[in-house]
């Protein structure tokens, strides 16, 4: 074994750990050295975004130690930005296994340092964290969730006082301090006990009269409250919130999947528990066609995702993709409050650069301002914000299932959205018509809008390696034409500048730096490059539109766009 990664086996060895931490080290040792290497070769980082890694010992691990570290540090931050003033800490934790352990481990540690707590009495919805952090006042927050990864992962969210995650400057300053931590000798564990306070159905209750809240046409889901729906938790937190939710908003036809109703981290039912995989969703569609039900949707395990499902016109069940279902709810959400009077002038909707344009088409017909930010809802949090007193936040949501209705929370809600969906296909079957109906009705209406993604993936240090070569490689010698059409515009994030390859105009990005390279066709096609930032892949994103003459002519303009999509996937030689 390398000598560096044996000095970190014998810290641990030699340290204030568990003896069940060292007898653990000690039986992979024997069993499994190359597991072992590979749990202490680095140090599990601390991201922009917090934590997120496979559970076991060592110091490339997620675990009471390095969680614990994580928490210190960030206390350290906390206390440099607030100095005397009495500092709060909401946290949260999701379905996930040793998620209520790390939640607590956390706790105590910010209680320790002489931080107010708030921890949740059990497992809860990320968003519904996001509401508790502004709710209450806090200073920030911590979800324990690794999200819609496997279930060998979990992970430690960190938000601040807005209720969003960690934005510059305090996400690398907060990565400064924790990094600053080199011992757990250095972790104030215990000590503080009487500063944390159990938040449950108060809080609950709260979150959820905000969400009713949203709700635009409570007379239209009294006529169709029978509206069959059928939903999934995929064994997640949306099991606690998201059937009273839809019972507030008046609806009476809920059916649950029970089989995925049980609260589970090691997820039994599905190989990914993420609804944007057809496969987690495959139970609950079964469910749907028994039932004839109206629209099944589906949350993951920490709901902040949702994936809806419904009937084409030809009966068939279909699976929405995450820009499907984000135009219906913006488009619903402009178009409700035009028809209601309660829409506003400096009306704003927001969207990243990787969803689909056909948004800004349909923002702009209705003139309604919508701004693009970089991928992740912490950005569309930090848009929201810098335009507080100046404009009136509606909607937000990315291509990755998620979405951000109203302005009282700071991350994407799969609880909202579950609820909006729901009164969505409500509105629709009010009027004779299915959302799938509605969609090809928005497509003639505004151009027939179709979006792809591939992720290549490259393992290793090498992999990492390939991955900037190929940026490099798109940045120093962009390609001149994809499938036959020029490339009329090179817009570079890392650089933050957007250039005419045509006549040489070059303008300025006014976005924070990000790996991100696109490519505008004069076709109106448009691609995505994008490294992953917690994975060895590179993600490539393809959109392209064209008009609509009519309903009837769907499948055949859709079949155009899929080869359209996988035409330029060949000539830019990515399969």
């Amino acid at each position: 074994m390398d000598a560096a990664i044996l000095d970190k086996v014998n810290v641990w060895l030699n340290g204030n750990y568990d003896e069940t931490v060292k007898a653990e080290i000690k039986k992979l040792q024997q069993d499994n050295p190359d597991e072992l290497a590979d749990a202490f070769y680095r140090s599990l980082e601390f991201g922009t975004g917090g934590l997120r890694g496979l559970m076991g010992v060592g110091t490339n691990r997620m675990n009471k130690y390095t969680v614990g570290m994580a928490t210190q540090g960030f206390s350290n931050y906390l206390k440099k930005v607030y100095g005397e003033v009495e500092i709060k800490v909401a946290i949260a934790h999701d379905c996930r296994n040793n998620s209520r352990f790390f939640a607590e481990t956390t706790a105590n540690v910010f209680a320790a340092n002489n931080i107010k707590v708030y921890l949740f009495e059990d497992l809860r919805p990320t968003p519904e964290l996001s509401f508790t952090i502004r709710h209450l006042g806090c200073q920030a927050g911590v979800v324990l969730t690794a999200s819609h990864n496997p279930k060998e992962y979990n992970g430690y969210k960190a938000y601040w006082n807005n209720g969003g995650q960690l934005v510059p400057p305090h996400d690398k300053n907060v990565i400064t301090e924790v990094e600053a931590i080199t011992s757990v000798d250095e972790v104030n564990w215990t000590g503080g006990e009487s500063n944390i306070s159990i938040l449950g159905k108060g809080m609950d209750d709260a979150y959820l009269e905000m969400v009713k809240s949203l709700s635009i046409y409570p007379d239209v889901i009294e006529r169709q409250k029978d509206l069959k729906i059928v939903y999934t938790s995929i064994h997640g937190t949306g099991i606690t919130l998201v059937p009273e939710i839809l019972q507030r908003f008046g609806f009476t036809n809920v059916h649950v999947v029970e089989e995925q109703a049980v609260v589970d981290g090691n997820f039994p039912t599905v190989v990914y528990p993420n609804p944007e995989e057809s496969e987690a969703m495959n139970i609950g569609l079964q469910k749907a066609k028994e039932l004839d039900a109206d629209i099944l949707l589906g949350t993951d395990p920490d709901s902040d995702r949702v994936g809806i499902g419904v009937k084409d016109t030809n009966g068939n069940w279909v699976l929405m993709n995450g820009n499907q279902t984000a135009v219906l709810a913006f488009n619903y959400m402009i178009e409700a409050r035009k028809t209601k009077g309660i829409a506003e002038p400096n009306d704003m909707v927001v969207k990243t650069i990787v969803t689909t344009e056909m948004i800004d088409r349909i923002a702009a017909e209705n003139e309604v301002k919508c701004y693009n930010v970089l991928t992740g809802f912490k950005w569309i949090a930090e848009l929201i914000e810098s335009k507080l007193g100046e404009e009136n936040y509606i909607v937000g949501g990315e291509e990755s299932y998620g979405l951000m209705i109203g302005d009282k929370i700071r991350d994407k809600d799969a609880i909202s959205a579950v609820a909006m969906l729901c009164e969505m296909a409500a509105f629709e079957k009010d009027k004779g018509r299915s959302l799938y109906e509605k969609m090809i009705d928005l497509y003639v209406q505004y151009g027939a809008f179709k979006e792809g993604l591939i992720s290549i993936t490259k393992k290793g240090m090498r992999g990492a390696e390939e991955i900037a070569e190929m940026m490099k490689s798109y940045r120093d010698n962009p390609p001149t034409t994809i499938n036959g059409s020029p490339v009329v515009r090179l817009l570079d994030y890392q650089e933050q500048v957007a250039r005419n390859l045509q006549v040489g105009e070059v303008s300025d990005i006014a976005l924070p730096k990000s790996n991100v390279l696109q490519f505008v066709l004069e076709d109106g096609s448009k691609v995505s490059a994008r490294p992953s930032g917690t994975e060895p892949k590179i993600k490539f994103y393809f959109s392209v539109n064209a008009p609509l003459e009519s309903a009837d002519k769907f499948a055949e303009v859709e079949q155009e766009l899929d080869a359209k999509i996988q035409a330029i996937i060949t000539d830019m030689k990515l399969k």
